[in-house]
Protein backbone atom coordinates (compact mmCIF):
# COMPACT_ATOMS: atom_id res chain seq x y z
CA UNK A 1 0.00 0.00 0.00
CA UNK A 2 1.48 3.34 -1.05
CA UNK A 3 2.37 5.87 1.60
CA UNK A 4 0.17 8.95 1.36
CA UNK A 5 1.76 12.27 0.40
CA UNK A 6 -0.12 15.53 0.77
CA UNK A 7 -1.02 17.25 -2.49
CA UNK A 8 -2.97 20.01 -0.74
CA UNK A 9 -1.32 22.30 1.79
CA UNK A 10 -2.73 21.25 5.13
CA UNK A 11 -1.73 20.43 8.69
CA UNK A 12 -1.48 16.68 9.06
CA UNK A 13 0.16 15.15 12.09
CA UNK A 14 0.97 11.50 12.61
CA UNK A 15 -1.45 10.90 15.46
CA UNK A 16 -3.79 8.14 14.23
CA UNK A 17 -7.51 8.80 14.60
CA UNK A 18 -8.78 5.74 12.71
CA UNK A 19 -7.08 2.37 12.31
CA UNK A 20 -8.82 -0.18 10.09
CA UNK A 21 -7.20 -3.57 10.57
CA UNK A 22 -7.99 -6.43 8.15
CA UNK A 23 -11.72 -5.70 8.03
CA UNK A 24 -14.08 -8.10 6.27
CA UNK A 25 -17.85 -7.79 5.93
CA UNK A 26 -19.95 -10.69 4.67
CA UNK A 27 -23.71 -10.45 4.17
CA UNK A 28 -26.11 -13.37 3.97
CA UNK A 29 -29.01 -12.45 1.71
CA UNK A 30 -32.02 -14.38 0.48
CA UNK A 31 -31.92 -15.27 -3.18
CA UNK A 32 -34.19 -13.53 -5.67
CA UNK A 33 -35.18 -13.94 -9.27
CA UNK A 34 -36.52 -16.89 -11.27
CA UNK A 35 -34.26 -19.53 -9.71
CA UNK A 36 -35.30 -18.59 -6.17
CA UNK A 37 -38.99 -18.58 -7.17
CA UNK A 38 -38.61 -21.99 -8.75
CA UNK A 39 -36.98 -23.38 -5.60
CA UNK A 40 -39.93 -22.17 -3.53
CA UNK A 41 -42.44 -23.72 -5.95
CA UNK A 42 -40.60 -27.03 -5.69
CA UNK A 43 -40.65 -26.82 -1.90
CA UNK A 44 -36.88 -26.58 -1.63
CA UNK A 45 -36.87 -23.50 0.58
CA UNK A 46 -35.25 -20.14 0.01
CA UNK A 47 -31.73 -19.93 -1.36
CA UNK A 48 -29.17 -18.04 0.72
CA UNK A 49 -26.38 -16.11 -0.94
CA UNK A 50 -23.24 -14.77 0.72
CA UNK A 51 -21.93 -11.38 -0.38
CA UNK A 52 -18.36 -10.58 0.65
CA UNK A 53 -18.69 -6.78 0.53
CA UNK A 54 -15.38 -5.85 2.19
CA UNK A 55 -12.33 -8.10 1.85
CA UNK A 56 -9.43 -7.48 4.23
CA UNK A 57 -9.18 -3.69 4.13
CA UNK A 58 -6.50 -2.04 6.28
CA UNK A 59 -5.43 1.60 6.51
CA UNK A 60 -4.67 4.33 9.06
CA UNK A 61 -6.05 7.89 9.05
CA UNK A 62 -4.35 10.70 10.96
CA UNK A 63 -5.41 14.03 12.45
CA UNK A 64 -5.82 16.69 9.77
CA UNK A 65 -6.26 14.29 6.87
CA UNK A 66 -9.12 14.35 4.37
CA UNK A 67 -9.29 10.96 2.67
CA UNK A 68 -11.40 10.31 -0.40
CA UNK A 69 -12.89 6.91 -1.21
CA UNK A 70 -13.47 6.15 -4.90
CA UNK A 71 -14.63 3.08 -6.77
CA UNK A 72 -17.52 1.85 -8.88
CA UNK A 73 -20.98 1.07 -7.53
CA UNK A 74 -21.03 -1.82 -5.08
CA UNK A 75 -17.30 -1.69 -4.41
CA UNK A 76 -17.81 -1.57 -0.63
CA UNK A 77 -17.17 2.09 0.19
CA UNK A 78 -20.44 2.86 1.96
CA UNK A 79 -20.27 -0.43 3.83
CA UNK A 80 -16.78 0.49 5.01
CA UNK A 81 -17.99 3.87 6.27
CA UNK A 82 -20.75 2.19 8.27
CA UNK A 83 -18.21 -0.14 9.86
CA UNK A 84 -15.94 2.78 10.82
CA UNK A 85 -18.95 4.63 12.27
CA UNK A 86 -19.78 1.62 14.43
CA UNK A 87 -23.14 1.06 12.73
CA UNK A 88 -22.18 -2.29 11.23
CA UNK A 89 -20.01 -4.90 12.97
CA UNK A 90 -17.25 -6.39 10.83
CA UNK A 91 -17.40 -10.12 10.16
CA UNK A 92 -13.65 -10.19 10.75
CA UNK A 93 -11.04 -7.60 11.73
CA UNK A 94 -11.12 -4.54 13.94
CA UNK A 95 -11.59 -0.77 13.76
CA UNK A 96 -9.93 1.48 16.34
CA UNK A 97 -10.90 5.16 16.69
CA UNK A 98 -9.78 7.81 19.17
CA UNK A 99 -13.24 9.44 19.18
CA UNK A 100 -16.78 8.61 18.13
CA UNK A 101 -17.01 9.04 14.34
CA UNK A 102 -19.96 11.00 12.94
CA UNK A 103 -21.47 9.58 9.75
CA UNK A 104 -23.18 12.02 7.43
CA UNK A 105 -25.13 10.43 4.60
CA UNK A 106 -28.29 11.11 2.67
CA UNK A 107 -30.02 8.50 4.83
CA UNK A 108 -29.02 10.13 8.11
CA UNK A 109 -31.99 10.05 10.48
CA UNK A 110 -34.20 13.11 10.64
CA UNK A 111 -37.94 13.05 11.34
CA UNK A 112 -39.97 13.41 8.16
CA UNK A 113 -43.14 14.60 9.86
CA UNK A 114 -41.39 17.49 11.61
CA UNK A 115 -40.40 20.83 10.13
CA UNK A 116 -36.86 21.67 9.14
CA UNK A 117 -36.76 24.05 12.09
CA UNK A 118 -37.64 21.32 14.57
CA UNK A 119 -35.20 18.91 12.95
CA UNK A 120 -32.40 21.46 13.34
CA UNK A 121 -33.21 21.76 17.03
CA UNK A 122 -33.34 18.00 17.58
CA UNK A 123 -30.32 17.31 15.40
CA UNK A 124 -28.18 19.88 17.18
CA UNK A 125 -29.26 18.64 20.61
CA UNK A 126 -28.30 15.12 19.50
CA UNK A 127 -24.85 16.47 18.61
CA UNK A 128 -24.46 17.63 22.20
CA UNK A 129 -25.30 21.32 21.89
CA UNK A 130 -27.15 23.20 24.59
CA UNK A 131 -30.39 25.02 23.75
CA UNK A 132 -28.48 28.31 23.82
CA UNK A 133 -25.93 26.96 21.36
CA UNK A 134 -28.72 25.74 19.07
CA UNK A 135 -30.32 29.19 19.09
CA UNK A 136 -26.96 30.82 18.38
CA UNK A 137 -26.19 28.59 15.39
CA UNK A 138 -29.72 28.27 14.00
CA UNK A 139 -29.60 31.12 11.47
CA UNK A 140 -26.21 30.05 10.08
CA UNK A 141 -27.45 26.47 9.64
CA UNK A 142 -30.52 27.65 7.71
CA UNK A 143 -28.40 29.97 5.59
CA UNK A 144 -25.89 27.23 4.84
CA UNK A 145 -28.62 24.78 3.83
CA UNK A 146 -30.14 27.30 1.41
CA UNK A 147 -33.66 26.17 2.32
CA UNK A 148 -35.04 29.65 2.98
CA UNK A 149 -38.81 29.64 3.56
CA UNK A 150 -38.90 25.84 3.22
CA UNK A 151 -37.33 25.56 6.67
CA UNK A 152 -40.81 25.80 8.22
CA UNK A 153 -42.20 23.00 6.06
CA UNK A 154 -42.18 19.32 7.12
CA UNK A 155 -39.19 17.27 6.01
CA UNK A 156 -41.37 14.82 4.09
CA UNK A 157 -42.21 17.67 1.71
CA UNK A 158 -38.53 18.14 0.84
CA UNK A 159 -36.78 16.71 -2.17
CA UNK A 160 -33.95 14.27 -1.42
CA UNK A 161 -31.46 17.01 -2.26
CA UNK A 162 -33.04 19.47 0.15
CA UNK A 163 -32.97 16.89 2.92
CA UNK A 164 -29.33 16.06 2.22
CA UNK A 165 -28.36 19.74 2.35
CA UNK A 166 -30.08 20.16 5.70
CA UNK A 167 -28.37 17.07 7.12
CA UNK A 168 -25.00 18.37 5.98
CA UNK A 169 -25.67 21.84 7.40
CA UNK A 170 -26.58 20.36 10.80
CA UNK A 171 -23.65 17.94 10.94
CA UNK A 172 -21.14 20.55 9.76
CA UNK A 173 -22.29 23.14 12.31
CA UNK A 174 -19.85 21.78 14.89
CA UNK A 175 -16.33 20.43 14.69
CA UNK A 176 -15.94 16.67 14.59
CA UNK A 177 -12.86 14.72 15.53
CA UNK A 178 -13.83 12.18 12.86
CA UNK A 179 -16.36 13.10 10.15
CA UNK A 180 -17.49 10.48 7.62
CA UNK A 181 -19.33 11.89 4.61
CA UNK A 182 -21.30 9.70 2.22
CA UNK A 183 -22.83 11.39 -0.84
CA UNK A 184 -23.30 14.75 0.91
CA UNK A 185 -21.69 16.70 -1.93
CA UNK A 186 -23.74 14.85 -4.54
CA UNK A 187 -26.69 17.17 -4.06
CA UNK A 188 -27.28 20.84 -4.54
CA UNK A 189 -25.98 23.33 -7.05
CA UNK A 190 -22.38 24.37 -7.64
CA UNK A 191 -22.66 27.09 -4.98
CA UNK A 192 -23.72 24.61 -2.29
CA UNK A 193 -20.98 22.16 -3.27
CA UNK A 194 -18.42 24.95 -3.03
CA UNK A 195 -19.68 25.89 0.45
CA UNK A 196 -19.55 22.23 1.48
CA UNK A 197 -15.98 21.83 0.27
CA UNK A 198 -14.96 25.02 2.07
CA UNK A 199 -16.55 23.78 5.30
CA UNK A 200 -14.72 20.45 5.04
CA UNK A 201 -11.45 22.35 4.70
CA UNK A 202 -12.34 24.31 7.84
CA UNK A 203 -13.05 21.07 9.71
CA UNK A 204 -9.64 19.79 8.72
CA UNK A 205 -7.95 22.95 9.93
CA UNK A 206 -9.61 22.35 13.31
CA UNK A 207 -7.63 19.09 13.50
CA UNK A 208 -10.53 16.89 12.45
CA UNK A 209 -10.25 13.85 10.19
CA UNK A 210 -12.56 13.62 7.18
CA UNK A 211 -13.29 10.50 5.12
CA UNK A 212 -15.32 11.39 2.05
CA UNK A 213 -17.30 9.31 -0.44
CA UNK A 214 -18.44 11.65 -3.20
CA UNK A 215 -20.19 11.18 -6.53
CA UNK A 216 -17.81 13.68 -8.06
CA UNK A 217 -14.14 13.06 -8.73
CA UNK A 218 -13.84 16.84 -8.90
CA UNK A 219 -15.00 17.11 -5.28
CA UNK A 220 -12.46 14.48 -4.26
CA UNK A 221 -9.70 16.38 -6.05
CA UNK A 222 -10.70 19.70 -4.46
CA UNK A 223 -11.20 18.34 -0.95
CA UNK A 224 -8.85 15.43 -0.30
CA UNK A 225 -5.08 15.17 -0.26
CA UNK A 226 -5.16 11.37 -0.03
CA UNK A 227 -7.48 8.94 -1.79
CA UNK A 228 -8.17 5.21 -1.51
CA UNK A 229 -9.51 3.35 -4.54
CA UNK A 230 -11.64 0.32 -3.62
CA UNK A 231 -12.89 -2.34 -6.01
CA UNK A 232 -14.69 -5.58 -5.13
CA UNK A 233 -14.15 -4.87 -1.45
CA UNK A 234 -10.37 -4.54 -1.69
CA UNK A 235 -7.96 -1.60 -1.81
CA UNK A 236 -6.52 -1.19 -5.29
CA UNK A 237 -4.48 1.92 -4.53
CA UNK A 238 -3.87 4.28 -1.61
CA UNK A 239 -1.90 7.47 -2.13
CA UNK A 240 -1.90 11.12 -3.24
CA UNK A 241 -5.29 12.09 -4.63
CA UNK A 242 -4.13 13.24 -8.07
CA UNK A 243 -2.28 9.99 -8.67
CA UNK A 244 -5.07 7.71 -7.44
CA UNK A 245 -7.83 9.57 -9.30
CA UNK A 246 -5.78 9.50 -12.50
CA UNK A 247 -5.24 5.74 -12.20
CA UNK A 248 -8.89 5.13 -11.36
CA UNK A 249 -10.04 7.26 -14.30
CA UNK A 250 -7.68 5.38 -16.63
CA UNK A 251 -9.02 2.05 -15.35
CA UNK A 252 -12.63 3.22 -15.73
CA UNK A 253 -12.06 4.21 -19.35
CA UNK A 254 -10.37 0.89 -20.10
CA UNK A 255 -13.36 -0.97 -18.66
CA UNK A 256 -15.92 1.02 -20.61
CA UNK A 257 -17.18 3.17 -17.76
CA UNK A 258 -18.26 6.51 -19.28
CA UNK A 259 -17.57 9.89 -17.69
CA UNK A 260 -21.12 10.28 -16.33
CA UNK A 261 -20.93 6.85 -14.74
CA UNK A 262 -17.46 7.59 -13.31
CA UNK A 263 -18.91 10.71 -11.72
CA UNK A 264 -21.52 8.50 -10.07
CA UNK A 265 -19.12 5.72 -9.21
CA UNK A 266 -18.63 6.78 -5.60
CA UNK A 267 -22.31 6.39 -4.78
CA UNK A 268 -22.42 2.68 -3.76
Amino acid sequence: MAKAKATVVTKVDLNPTVVVDDVHVTYRVRGSGRSASLRRLLGKGKSIKEVHAVRGISFTANHGEAIGLVGRNGSGKSTLLRVIAGLLPPTQGTVFTDAQPSLLGVNAALVGGLTGTRNIELGCLALGMSKKEVAKRFDSIVQFSGLGEFIDMPMNAYSSGMGARLRFAIAASISHDILLIDEALATGDAEFRARSEERIQQLREQAGTVILVSHSLGSILQTCDRTIWIDKGQIQMDGPTKEVVAKYDEWAKAHGVGKARRDRAALD
